[in-house]
């Protein structure tokens, strides 16, 4: 039951949000310290007016607030007082120069204000934030928030209206519940590293932490979803999305074919399980990534290879006859490739149908003409080091703004901000919360 005068409260914010501007999903009706100080975030991102409690550290969780913090949310950073914060801070080298912070911790959080509160000593403060955000999102272990009454059983009595999302590894319920969740864990246990490496070879898994950010992924649009509905009812909701589940859901084609047919999986390296060719080839200086999807690509193929007589072969005619025929039709094309470079391959199929790709090094990615043309890096100025470079948002909207604003935030550099400027603390007040050891 909550109780009578937060009820009140809420209903008086829910009113005066359906008085509000009925294209504004947040519950503010006022311009959000963000906002005043303009042009931060404006009418133009969709998120304009919408604010997130995030109590997330590592990658899923950071990865999830920062992309709504780039559509223009005013995203909240707790972190941990006395400790450095969140982990990912230290996890280097290469780390800044002079906030000593790493350089993987300024990948996930651009955008974002962080503060650094005690949850064990400091829940009222977190209470009171709730009271004024939307959405808060956490990534504990279950059951630890409820140890500071921090769950979302205990928020949603002071705070009707929260979307309150948990990233976990395994869930809330099942007996792997209360188990840390961590990418290469769970990508394990769920499969992806059984079917990712060389066919010979050893489990592999893929160079960034993919179910971490799939996780992030599933978890912001979820949350997006929740705000849509409670402009309809007024009422906040519980978000459950972990790791293990996201990465089944990864498994696509194999986790069909497995329950469907029966068919275990195996790892194809480069190559594809039902297409064929469709994989990289050594050239004379690297690799390239050819795709051939169907008959007529495969015959377009082989007249610019200049082997058409092997797209009329019985045993390469169809897709069906080159995946039966794969070992064969494949040392053929290595034999080819590895005469020329990939940039002469690459000149040779510009103008084909067939996807082809050389497979880029790091710093390849970034001076690729390409990348440059469409301005995907973003500088940012820091505020003790002098700039940080960012990957900024692949998502572009025609009528709306979706931008890297501001670097990743030092450890607790808003905390007297949201606290003055939010909750109204005076400068006293905040005096005392430090010598308490409350806030940092």
């Amino acid at each position: 039951m909550i109780p009578n005068t937060a009820h009140l409260s809420y209903c008086l914010r829910v009113l005066l949000r359906r008085t509000a501007s009925p294209n504004v999903i947040g519950r503010h009706g006022f311009a959000t310290s963000s906002e005043s100080d303009a042009p931060t975030i404006t009418a133009a991102h969709p998120l304009s007016g919408v604010r997130i409690l995030d109590m997330t550290r590592i990658i899923s969780g950071p990865y999830c607030t920062m992309i709504l913090a780039d559509m223009g949310a005013e995203v909240i950073k707790i972190e941990r007082p006395f400790y450095g914060g969140d982990e990912t801070r230290k996890w280097g080298p290469p780390f800044l120069a002079q906030s000593k912070d790493s350089i993987y911790f300024q990948a996930v959080n651009r955008n974002k204000k962080s503060i650094a509160i005690n949850l064990k000593r400091g829940k009222e403060i977190i209470y009171e934030l709730a009271q004024k955000c939307d959405v808060l999102v956490e990534n504990y272990v279950p059951g630890k928030l409820a140890e500071y009454d921090l769950d979302y059983e205990q928020l949603r009595k002071v705070a009707p209206h929260i979307i309150y999302c948990s990233m976990t590894g395994y869930g809330s319920v099942g007996p792997y519940a209360k188990r840390p969740g961590y990418d290469v864990i769970a990508s394990s246990v769920c499969g992806l590293l059984h079917i990712t490496g060389e066919r010979a070879g050893q489990p592999s898994k893929v160079g960034v932490p993919v179910t971490d950010m799939a996780t992030g992924l599933y978890a912001h649009g979820a949350i997006l979803a929740a705000l849509l509905q409670r402009q309809r009812t007024g009422v906040g909701q519980k978000i459950d999305v972990d790791l293990l589940s996201t990465g089944m859901s990864l498994l696509i084609n194999v986790g069909s074919n497995y329950l469907n047919a029966g068919i275990e999986a195996q790892r194809w390296g480069t190559a594809h399980s039902s297409i064929v060719p469709y994989q990289s080839f050594k050239t004379a200086d690297g690799y390239l990534t050819i795709g051939a999807g169907s008959d007529d690509q495969f015959r377009e193929l082989c007249q610019l290879l200049q082997i058409a007589d092997i797209a009329e072969n019985a045993k390469f005619k169809t897709n069906k006859d080159r995946v039966n025929n794969r070992v064969e039709l494949i040392a053929l094309l290595e034999d080819i490739f590895v005469k020329k470079t990939s940039k002469s391959w690459m000149q040779q199929f510009e103008n084909a149908s067939f996807p082809a790709g050389p497979v880029n090094s790091i710093r390849e990615v970034f001076e690729d003409e390409h990348i440059k043309a469409i301005g995907l890096v973003k500088t940012l100025p820091h505020p003790r080091d002098e700039s940080v470079k960012v990957v900024g948002p692949p998502v572009v909207y025609s009528e709306s703004k979706n931008d890297a604003r501001t670097a990743p935030p030092t450890m607790g550099q808003h905390t007297d901000e949201v606290l003055t400027q939010l909750l109204g603390y005076s400068t006293e007040q905040i005096a005392e919360l430090r010598d308490k050891k409350i806030i940092e």
